[in-house]
């Protein structure tokens, strides 16, 4: 059974990523901490997807949680 996310958001957040340090993207889209992951997931299909920054910098997450660009936002949201 594949469920889909839910639309947390049609537009994307700027996070300012560290080099070096790990985060978690919410996939399900039912995190309270959008875009990043507060466990809301457990009992779902859903998993976070995890990741360690490559460098700082400011990324623009997805929370429409329909991008095929990993976590950031690819404007996926402009077709819902």
């Amino acid at each position: 059974m594949n469920q889909e996310p839910k639309i947390a958001g049609k537009a994307p957040i700027p996070v300012e990523l560290e080099a070096g340090k790990r985060y978690a993207w919410c996939t399900c889209g039912e995190s309270s901490k959008q875009p990043l992951c507060d466990g809301s997931h457990k009992g779902t299909e859903f998993n976070p997807h995890i990741f360690v920054a490559e460098e700082n910098k400011t990324c623009y997450m997805c929370t429409c949680k329909r991008t095929n660009n990993d976590y950031a936002c690819d404007g996926s949201h402009k077709a819902l």
